[in-house]
């Protein structure tokens, strides 16, 4: 069963453009959250993986070079070594307890920062059927300038009551 996304916009939050109260208390965080819309809400979560590896939206270094159409990267990881068999499914709770670790390293957040994780983040996670969670990759899978990634997490959560797949990636540089 082939299946189609459709990309239906983005965020970014960038812990930069927030008052903490410790000078680099952000350590250069940031959240990246990519929408689709579900051709049909019947299609399995490995086709739905599938679909998004095969699209373009997808071929992101999370770098700072954006999407490239014609990437070979993808976060810290080889492109063409990332698959449906790298996501795992995880609960809701395992999920929002991983955003909240990565989101929090270094103490509180402003409750503006709080605010913006909330609405792209963790309302996304609440509505969702699936959470998978990009964690089948390893340090043999790293394409050659890997390290400017401190740490990467990536989420992606399939809401098939309002027909969205949301990919969410959490990092450090």
């Amino acid at each position: 069963m082939a299946a189609t996304l459709t990309h239906d916009g983005a965020a970014f939050v960038n812990f930069r453009h927030f008052a903490f109260t410790e000078p680099h208390a952000h350590a250069y965080r940031w959240l990246d959250v990519k929408r689709f819309r579900l051709p049909d809400p019947s299609v399995p979560d490995r086709h739905l993986l599938a679909a998004l590896l095969a699209h373009e939206q997808f071929r992101d270094d999370y770098a700072g070079g954006g999407v490239d159409p014609g990437g070979t990267r993808h976060g810290p990881y080889w492109l063409r070594l990332v698959t449906p068999e790298a996501y795992a499914s995880v609960g809701r709770d395992g999920a929002a307890r991983l955003l909240e670790t990565w989101a929090e390293q270094s103490g509180p957040l402003p409750d503006t920062l709080a605010e913006a994780l909330r609405r792209e983040a963790y309302e996304p996670l609440v509505a969702a059927d699936s959470v998978l969670h990009l964690n089948g990759l390893g340090e043999d899978e790293y394409h050659d300038w890997a390290s400017v990634h401190g740490e990467f997490h990536e989420l992606v959560l399939v809401d098939r009551a309002a027909r969205r797949l949301t990919l969410l990636v959490a990092a450090d540089d």
